[in-house]
């Protein structure tokens, strides 16, 4: 049986994409794989009634990726963008002795993901965690979950922007998770070996290996680089005005709106970075937890016995919490009293946030931990009484994430009508229902757009600052038919 196979690669000029699309034929059928330059990447598999047909097919797929800017190329000959990943002491070969009683913190549920867990985010909704298996789940707020999904490569982080719940991956890909499917909201250039992310109206910030700071727009396209004093950016926080980032050097800030420095503050190597409205956090290396005012004055040093990996605040600052390298977690007042210190229970954490009166962690073990972080809990806890923690462990694996993967529906009242267009030069999306500015784009993913092509969304909102509109709920393809 003959087996036809036609390789494509997207490089641009910029290094902003380096992809790969692959069609193989063999009888009846058809099947893709495409994805970024050192991976697996994706497969979708469609049977046809005859070779003919399934000829006829590949070829159309073809052609349409070459219209994007696709070209034929050798496999094997481009490297898999370059990946870090936060060292972590590894657990010694005999089981280490758990915590006494009196020094592990009021853990209410244990959900168990599966690997080591940088990404969280908690909201009135949900818990969300993200592992470096690329696992990422919702939960509720006992830790039953809700969905889950697989995504090709380890979890960053997760973040929100408004109602939008993005994951920051090692593949490059950050995926809008709000809807039923993940689908590719950015792609960051290959030659930036991804630290951090954040999100604000649609605008990325991603910090990396070499201090850099990226700035992409709502298009996923890159803007501007920044390079910091040091290396190692584990911090980024992005707000309407600024960006603050931090490195080994200490913590800076820029405007957004000219690009210019606005001030620098030597805190120590920076492992991790919280903000709240008018003051950022930085965890160092030191042992520290730094308060510097969004103008850039130091305000309070919260010291601890080993390095921050996470940090985090109560509203508006009133307690801070932060984890260290131990696998200890504490809490200080906003005057920099420590108040307490317990340990996990479940390794050093990660990244953390507190939510409603709870202190929600992410470790190097896999869990997404529930603490109890009131007053009353955190007093039992110190005389040895602790509540029953319930364990919880990950269902077994979905499939991967098919990120193109698109529902069809017929013209109906209340959706919203997209149109997939060429402007500039560049393929855009814009708005064909009426009531919607004429001149405005839509953000949109990448990956899902072809030329002349219809879709329907459940509905549009306006980013905040203007000029262009975010998709609410699910995207489908438009039938005519």
């Amino acid at each position: 049986m003959v087996i036809e196979k036609t390789y494509l690669e997207l490089s641009e000029d910029n290094g902003a994409s380096h992809k790969f699309y692959e069609v193989t034929v063999e009888d009846n059928v058809v099947t893709i794989r495409f994805g970024r330059i050192g991976t697996d990447g994706s497969r979708q598999t469609e049977t046809l009634a005859d070779h003919e047909a399934a000829n006829k097919y590949a070829a159309k797929k073809v052609a349409e990726k070459k219209k994007k800017g696709y070209a034929e190329a050798v496999a094997g000959v481009r490297k898999k963008r370059k990946i870090t990943h936060r060292f972590v002491a590894p657990a010694p070969s005999s089981r280490p002795a758990a915590p006494a009683p009196r020094e592990r913190v009021p853990l209410l549920w244990n959900f168990q993901s599966g690997s080591s867990a940088f990404g969280i985010f908690v909201n009135g909704e949900a818990c969300w965690v993200g592992n470096q298996g690329g696992r990422v789940f919702k939960l509720d707020h006992q830790g039953e979950v809700v969905t889950q999904y697989k995504l090709p490569e380890g979890v960053k982080c997760v973040i929100a922007d408004k109602e939008w719940i993005y994951v920051g991956c090692d593949d490059g890909n950050v995926y809008d998770l709000t809807g039923k499917v993940p689908r590719v909201a950015y792609e960051i250039s290959e030659d930036v070996d991804i630290f951090w992310l954040d999100v604000c109206n649609g605008l990325l910030g991603v910090s990396d290996a070499d201090g850099n700071v990226v700035l992409a727009n709502y298009e996923g396209e890159e803007i501007g680089r920044r390079k910091g004093q040091g290396k190692s950016a584990w911090m980024i926080r992005v707000d309407e005005h600024h960006i603050y980032y931090g490195d080994s050097q200490g913590v800076a800030c820029f405007s957004l709106e000219d690009g210019s420095d606005n001030w620098t503050q030597k805190t120590g190597s920076v492992l991790f970075g919280w903000q709240e409205k008018d003051a950022v956090y930085a965890g160092t290396a030191s042992c520290t937890v730094t308060k510097v005012s969004k103008a850039g004055e130091l305000l309070k040093v919260y010291r601890a016995d080993g390095s921050i990996f996470s940090c985090t605040t109560s509203e508006s600052g009133r307690f801070v919490f932060a984890g260290d390298s131990n696998g200890y977690v504490y809490c200080f007042n906003e005057d920099g009293d420590r108040l307490w210190k317990l340990n996990t229970g479940c390794g050093p954490a990660l990244s953390m946030q507190y939510f409603g009166g709870r202190l929600y962690i992410v470790t190097s073990q896999g869990s997404l931990a529930c603490i109890d972080a009131g007053e009353e809990a955190i007093g039992k806890a110190r005389t040895g009484e602790l509540p029953r923690t319930v364990q919880l462990k990950a269902p077994d694996a979905v499939a991967e994430a098919r990120t193109t993967a698109l529902e069809t529906v017929a013209p109906t009242a209340g959706k919203v009508v997209l149109k997939c267009v060429r402007a500039d030069g560049k393929l855009r999306v814009r708005v064909e229902s009426q009531g919607y500015h004429a001149g405005w784009f839509v953000q949109f993913p990448n990956n899902l757009r072809q030329e002349g092509k219809l879709y329907a969304v459940d509905g549009l909102q306006e980013a905040p600052l203007g000029g262009f509109y975010r998709v609410s709920g699910e995207i489908y393809e438009l039938s005519l038919g």
